[in-house]
């Protein structure tokens, strides 16, 4: 009797997307202050702001004309990927999720407008 209840507690079947339901990133029509100003704003701007002072390696990503800067010479997307030649941001603190640095790719890719 014993030894069944221990086969069948063994048996016990979960279903992936049960317990790991699918996450969805929506990359289209990414604007720049609905959707990546708040990745920003939650990941770089407590270095890169404007009030920020001499702590941000001289790097501005708060305001348009500062941001399209680093998206021009491609720092901004080397940044966040962790590629070689770049500083890893943000800087001594975890990689972007997947999905906030498919939505700042996407975003770029799509000419970085300032919407």
């Amino acid at each position: 009797m014993l030894m069944g209840m221990v086969v069948m507690s063994s048996c016990y079947y979960d279903v992936a997307e049960e317990l790991y339901p699918p996450t969805t990133c929506v990359t289209d029509n990414m604007s720049l202050q609905s959707n990546i100003v708040p990745i920003l704003e939650r990941n770089c701007y407590v270095c890169h702001s404007v009030t920020d002072g001499p702590n941000n390696g001289n790097v501005i990503l708060e305001g348009y004309t500062q941001l399209i800067k680093y998206v021009d010479n491609g720092q901004l997307v080397g940044a966040i990927n962790h590629e070689s030649g770049f500083s890893f941001m943000p800087k001594n603190a975890a990689k972007l999720g997947d999905c906030d640095i498919s939505k700042i790719e996407h975003w770029v890719l799509d000419g970085a407008p300032n919407n």
